[in-house]
């Protein structure tokens, strides 16, 4: 499915490479949050679905269910008032609806594999984003800092430092600016944690459970 993968590569995106690229790595990192916000709500929505479609999937199980037994207990009666076609007929009705009830049960498994698959993205997208959040305010903040400290170094420096000084100071705060905000970016780059049922020949199952329920009558 398209979505999962879109999340699939937000959740193997490695940050690094996207801000080493970008023009302005704020507005980048922004963007990242945004892409991440928006897929959230679209893998939320497709749970809530995915979870809906479960449900009415179990729902037909039961009613098939509950038909195989109605019509195994019409049959019955056929074979109280020895009426074998009509209980032939009415087990026939009920193989049909034993194939459509073991049909619906191989859904629902795919089903719940989908839905957790689904739950798990969730989960983890939801994770990754709290964490990039984070980390870009811890971003942000070590640029503030950096900002001041640097503004303070040129005050400094106006006061009276010989020459050489602060050459030697403007470029060890330059340095020291630039690991900073390495490191503060290395923090945003941790990737994220990736029938079965066979039935008898029709005829010959028939004409099987007609004989088991004439056998329960003889019994009585």
């Amino acid at each position: 499915m398209a979505l999962m993968e879109r999340v699939s590569t937000l959740l193997r995106a490695n940050l690094n490479d996207l801000i080493d690229r970008a023009e302005d790595p704020a507005k980048m990192i922004k963007q990242v949050i945004l892409d991440m916000e928006n897929q959230l709500m679209q893998v939320k929505t497709q749970v809530a679905i995915a979870v809906a479609d479960l449900h009415v999937l179990e729902r037909k199980r039961s009613e098939d269910s509950e038909k195989e037994s109605s019509w195994m207990r019409k049959a019955d009666l056929a074979v109280a008032r020895e009426d074998d076609a009509l209980a032939r007929a009415a087990i026939e009705r009920a193989l049909s609806s034993r194939k459509m009830m073991s049909a619906f049960e191989e859904q629902i498994a795919d089903q719940k594999v989908q839905v957790e698959n689904l739950k798990s993205a969730f989960g983890r997208l939801e994770t990754k984003l709290a964490e990039a959040k984070a980390k870009a305010d811890l971003l942000a903040a070590r640029h503030r800092r950096s900002r001041v400290a640097t503004s303070a170094a040129d005050a400094q420096l106006l006061t009276g430092s010989p020459a050489n000084s602060q050459t030697f100071e403007r470029m060890e705060n330059k340095v020291l600016h630039d690991e900073g905000y390495a490191q503060a970016l290395t923090m945003l780059a941790k990737d994220d944690v990736e029938n079965r049922l066979a039935l008898l020949e029709k005829e010959d199952e028939v004409e099987k459970l007609l004989a088991e329920l004439k056998a329960r009558k003889g019994a009585l």
